[in-house]
């Protein structure tokens, strides 16, 4: 995948959003996180992206489960180091907000839910994954807004915030600014939707065919509704 070879965008570079950031705390899922920025990071080699990971310290944050959570008898997790804490992040275009099992904890999450409300009328644009739709939602900012969740986590997760309009059955959904996703790999498909939305299918097809990543094109395709009767 050449840079002469690579598609142009369908909107002039000085529209499109430059930097990106996302939210990490203890106990995320790593797919949730590093599926959409490996397509980020595609993506970076024909456009001047920048990213910020932003946690609530500088200190490495685990995928480390809570420890009720956790089986005693495994050690595998891993760490990523934060960029910049809640308190030091720039101004960001596009902000990721990952689930993962460390979000049951409310001690972890608490500044990320706070960080989201703060700074949520200044994005471009929103994008959750899997039960990080549950952060943005306690964030306020899903309000009277269509949203979906990890279905598997779907009763947890939606009692959080019932004024949020939850769609049970999408792989992801739009509205306005905000884009949500289902459950861990979802979170693929709804970067790439993202990227055909605001730099265009050519561009979107271009980064998927080199990841030779197979995308579910329909936002309505959801047969884990289905499995847990949704």
């Amino acid at each position: 995948m050449s840079t002469v070879e690579f598609p142009p965008p369908i909107r002039p570079l000085g529209e499109l959003p430059t930097i990106y950031g996302v939210i990490i705390y203890p106990g995320f899922q790593s797919l949730d996180v590093f599926g959409p920025l490996d397509a980020l990071n595609s993506l970076s080699l024909h456009y001047p992206l920048q990213l910020a990971v932003i946690a609530e310290t500088l200190d490495p944050v685990s995928t480390k489960p809570p420890a009720h959570l956790e089986n005693p008898s495994s050690n595998f997790s891993q760490s990523i180091v934060p960029t910049h804490t809640f308190d030091t992040a720039p101004a960001v275009d596009v902000l990721v907000v990952p689930g993962g099992l460390g979000n049951r904890d409310p001690m972890n999450v608490g500044a990320a839910i706070a960080y989201i409300e703060k700074i949520y009328p200044t994005l471009q644009y929103l994008i959750t994954v899997c039960t990080g739709s549950g952060l943005a939602a306690q964030a306020g900012v899903l309000d009277g807004r269509r949203a979906t969740t990890n279905k598997r986590a779907w009763a947890r997760t939606t009692q959080l915030r019932p004024q949020v309009r939850w769609v049970a059955h999408a792989r992801w959904v739009i509205d306005g600014n905000i884009w949500t996703s289902s459950g861990v790999s979802a979170g693929i498909d709804v970067i790439f939707a993202f990227m055909g939305e605001v730099y265009g299918e050519e561009v979107a097809t271009s980064i998927s065919n080199f990841l030779e990543y197979e995308r579910h094109m329909d936002s309505a395709w959801d047969p884990f509704s289905d499995l847990y009767n949704l």
